[in-house]
């Protein structure tokens, strides 16, 4: 059974008769976990292994760990720090930064990695304006050359633990003060002023062979009347023609509130394939996570599982016994564990 364009959660730290039912429906591609299915680093391993030895091909096994307030997994993990704190870094010492970026993506997969894990949603290449609820601290600055330096870094870590980069919010979530999760944003902004500025990160990244990048639940209007998750002109006609991206298009979670201008679930996740997306996320709803699946008709394919198929981890990761064992990991966790010290321990 091939991956399908559908990438759900599950209940618990086990899987239930009703998860295993539905993450072998065909039309399931991936699951996302949540800090609710944690309880030990023991636990975590056995429930990505179950998951796993659900189907063949396995499906993605993905999390939000980005680091800050967006890490699902604390006790047994390596404290992240918010992205902004390694853009406080690049303002004084654009080398060291970028040595702790690269430091702190291989930490973050290299543990997710030990555990079963795929690949985390991240970097955020969102610009730090500053007033945005939902993006603040998880944005590395305002300067799209520091967010560059920044994000193609902690990618090349990601890439050393074996795992894929994920950019978000294409093609920008910065500007606007609300928050996605309960609220519908629009920026108002001209296109020429959004692609100046807000999208240089991700054509940067995208130029640097960026893997998958997630669009936000965001309306600009100068475009495009549906958020840019739900756009062809953004999907198509700027992230893939415009900006040549060839990898994975994940949508933000149809469950969120900016989603529901779509209309039902079913009619959501079809705007969002047809938009562009190669997969479709739906969180923490169960009975919609049903409806769905009864309901969508939808053939994934061919380009869309070869682009899938690339964000599975590399196969047999060392452990966080052999992590730990290695003097070069330790030093990076060392180094990870300063970000955000006061400045006269940082830069001694």
């Amino acid at each position: 059974m091939s991956l399908g364009p559908v990438m759900l959660d599950v209940v618990g730290t086990e899987l239930t008769a009703d998860d295993i039912r539905r993450i072998r429906h065909p039309l399931v591609g991936g699951v996302i976990l949540f800090k609710r299915n944690y309880e030990n680093n023991a636990q975590l391993k056995a429930l990505t292994a179950s998951i796993h030895a659900v189907r063949q091909p396995p499906l993605l096994i993905a999390v939000d760990h980005e680091g800050g307030r967006v890490q699902r997994f604390r006790e047994g993990f390596t404290k992240i720090p918010p992205m902004r704190e390694l853009g406080k870094v690049w303002d004084k010492n654009p080398k060291k930064a970028k040595a702790l970026a690269k430091d702190t993506g291989w930490v973050l997969a290299a543990e997710l990695r030990a555990h079963g894990i795929d690949f985390s949603f991240t970097p955020v290449l969102d610009m730090d304006y500053g007033d945005s609820l939902v993006i603040s601290d998880r944005a590395f600055h305002l300067n799209a050359h520091a967010i560059n330096d920044l994000a193609f870094a902690l990618m090349q870590g990601l890439k050393k633990g074996g795992m894929a980069a994920v950019g978000k919010h294409f093609p920008g979530h910065g500007f606007v003060v609300a928050d996605s999760h309960v609220s519908m944003p629009v920026d108002e902004r001209a296109f020429d002023q959004i692609a100046q500025h807000d999208m240089q990160p991700f054509r940067m990244l995208i130029d640097e062979g960026i893997q998958a990048i997630m669009p936000a639940h965001v309306i600009y209007p100068d475009v495009d009347d549906k958020p840019a998750g739900f756009s062809s002109r953004w999907l198509q006609k700027i992230l893939r023609e415009r900006l040549g991206f060839n990898g994975v298009v994940f949508s933000d979670d149809l469950s969120m509130e900016a989603a529901t201008v779509g209309g039902d679930v079913t009619t959501r996740a079809l705007a969002a394939l047809n938009a562009g997306c190669d997969m479709v996320l739906l969180c923490n709803q169960p009975a919609l996570a049903d409806e769905l699946l009864e309901n969508l008709k939808w053939t994934i394919s061919a380009q869309s599982l070869s682009r899938l198929a690339r964000m599975h981890g590399h196969k047999h990761p060392p452990t966080m016994d052999q992590l730990h064992e290695s003097a070069e990991f330790v030093d990076a966790v060392h180094q990870v564990a300063q970000v955000g010290m006061a400045e006269g321990e940082l830069f001694t």
